[in-house]
């Protein structure tokens, strides 16, 4: 089976690239905007696409043939996009726009990335059958997004999950596990929300989810994330206690008392049981995929 990733610059891109690599039973196509960062560069073909292009978007999908496309590239700064929409919309619908029609004229089944900040987080954990109503415009555009997967793709699977923790050599961003270590360990006293919920989910096991996807061509919409329900809190405490760390620099804060541009869903979270019978889904707990994230620190000899 042949296999495009766009976004193959980002985490998820990252280990989707380790999951596929020198594989005997596909061949796969990394592509990213600008050069390719991804260290070991053997066992793929790597192609630098920009999929707000709709004509690089046709020409690739077109040379390369894939039987799947899976786009994990999006804008998810949700302050950021409370602020740019115009980029936003680019590369959360517009994009999403173009790769479902490529993926049609081709006869390639997409498999898309979507969150849970699509919901306005009254309660949870949720099913795939919760109505959305986002409060953010990231989660907005997120939603559309989805729309033009669901309304417009002859073949479809979309993944929502919950935020996604885990390493690479080369980082562009970080993210709440890899920031609260940091921020204990140079001694900062950080203040975190007790008023959010989520089932973070580590970015091997949204990997897998795709090319469990992937390989069955899945049909419909996935929740794919961890399974531990955890406040954010009690994430970032569990981080303090893994790597042994000074539990007092945590400041117990409320949403209202941390400002920020776009809002986020108080309680999200996920159910998995459809992903668990359908696709095999079986993620790691938490405290399973700090010990990955640990053992992959030292290999990377990485001082986050």
């Amino acid at each position: 089976m042949k296999i495009l990733i766009t976004g193959s610059n980002g985490l998820l891109g990252q280990k989707l690239i380790d999951l596929y690599k020198n594989s005997s039973e596909h061949s796969f196509i990394a592509t990213a905007r600008g050069e390719n960062r991804y260290a070991d560069k053997n066992g793929y073909f790597y192609e630098s696409l920009d999929i707000t292009n709709e004509q690089e978007v046709n020409n690739i999908i077109a040379k390369h043939q894939p039987e799947v496309v899976i786009n994990t590239a999006a804008m998810t700064n949700v302050d950021i996009c409370e602020t740019v929409r115009e980029a936003c919309d680019h590369l959360n619908i517009n994009a999403v726009k173009y790769l479902v029609n490529a993926c049609n004229k081709n006869n390639a089944h997409i498999v898309h990335i979507s969150t849970d900040f699509i919901f306005d987080g009254t309660h949870g954990p949720l099913t795939e059958n919760e109505k959305p109503n986002p409060i953010s415009y990231y989660g907005l555009s997120k939603l559309k997004g989805e729309e033009e997967v669901i309304n417009h793709a002859k073949s479809w699977s979309i993944l929502r999950t919950v935020l996604v923790y885990g390493i690479v050599s080369d980082m562009s961003r970080s993210n709440i596990v890899l920031w609260a270590k940091g921020a204990l360990e140079s001694g900062k006293t950080i203040n975190v929300v007790s008023d959010q919920f989520r089932t973070p989910t580590l970015a091997e096991d949204l990997a897998m989810g795709c090319k469990l996807a992937a390989d069955k061509k899945a049909q419909g919409i996935y929740n794919i994330s961890g399974k531990d329900f955890l406040s954010v809190f009690d994430l970032v405490y569990r981080v303090a206690d893994f790597w042994k760390l000074d539990k007092s620099l945590l400041n117990i804060s409320t949403s209202e008392g941390i400002k920020q541009p776009a809002k986020r869903p108080p309680i999200t979270g996920f159910i998995l049981d459809k992903a668990v019978k359908e696709l095999g889904y079986n993620p790691h707990s938490f405290e399973e995929g700090l010990a990955l994230l640990n053992e992959q620190l030292n290999t990377y000899n990485i001082n986050q």
